[in-house]
């Protein structure tokens, strides 16, 4: 079951159900297939400042992830290979068989998590200001996983206060402080949060993902078999949410635009082989990488 949104510019959100939920994503372009993950509490349309120009050049498939934006918010599995899992099922019902995964903050942690479990589909991945490279995390998302935060959230979100805190924090973001301006997408986060079964779904991530003393689940044990993956790195470089900056393809769409058609440009898509992959495994080399580009934004 489908619908899909009378649109010209396919910026606008289309829906497929999967395993009885409804994944809602945005699909546009034509061209080599590429997978846009947005971060944690946020939904696809942080990706429009740069999905029309990518669009030009690719097939640009951005879903809002299970539990998020208008996808449906089950209680079900919000593990990182979980969201692998129904990205490699939403992209078979879409019929693509392969793409670049570009993943934001916690949909980094996806697209390597989504390069590890199916490389045969993975011809690169683009990780922007990505979770899952270390321990390191903002002292609010470690507070979400404390005793009584999802009250404090529930009391946050009162329909008196809304009003209230999202224009505070669009007010400081306008600021002219560069390390306040990402709060304009945190307003956004802030928002749909506001919703309880968005905000649920949000604490089960965290639970899988974090503790009061960081990130639990990290790459950097397997970060070797990038060896075999060609791979971006983008991060702000005034990032204060994992260890503002921290959204590089809002603050500068066109250089982010850039980096991706260059980076894509530059490299040939990857070609799984098993035997490249055991080997590699059997070593457990966790020498210097040397397949991975990467590009700061102020």
């Amino acid at each position: 079951m489908s619908h899909v949104a009378d649109t010209d510019d396919g910026l606008d959100l289309q829906s497929l159900v999967v395993h009885g939920h409804r994944r809602a994503f945005r699909r546009a372009g034509a061209g080599p297939a590429l997978l846009l993950l947005h971060g944690l509490g946020c939904d696809s349309s942080t990706w429009l400042p740069v999905l029309p120009a990518l669009a030009e050049h690719f097939t640009v498939i951005a879903p809002d992830l299970l539990g998020h934006g208008a996808s449906d918010k089950p209680r079900a599995d919000y593990s990182l290979g979980g969201y692998a899992n129904g990205m490699r099922d939403l992209l078979s019902v879409l019929g693509v068989d392969k793409a670049t995964v570009v993943g934001h903050s916690f949909g980094g942690g996806i697209a390597m998590q989504f390069a590890y479990q199916f490389p045969e589909r993975t011809e690169r991945i683009v990780l922007v200001a990505p979770g899952g490279m270390g321990p390191e995390v903002s002292m609010l998302l470690r507070g979400l996983t404390l005793p009584g935060a999802g009250l404090v959230l529930a009391v946050a979100g009162l329909a008196p206060l809304r009003p209230i805190v999202r224009t505070g924090l669009r007010v400081l973001s306008r600021s002219g402080v560069p390390h306040l301006r990402d709060l304009d997408e945190v307003a956004d986060v802030y928002t749909s949060m506001c919703d309880r079964s968005a905000r649920q779904a949000v604490r089960h991530v965290t639970r899988q993902i974090i503790d009061w003393r960081g990130q639990v689940v990290t790459m950097t044990d397997r970060a070797y078999l990038t060896r075999l993956m060609p791979t971006c790195v983008v991060w702000g470089a005034r990032d204060r949410v994992i260890p503002s900056g921290h959204f590089p393809h809002k603050d500068h769409p066109e250089r982010f635009v850039r980096t991706v058609l260059d980076f894509i440009a530059s490299t040939a898509p990857a070609s799984h082989h098993r035997g490249r992959w055991r080997g590699l495994m059997r070593r457990g080399d966790t020498a210097t990488l040397v397949s991975v580009s990467a590009d700061a934004t102020a």
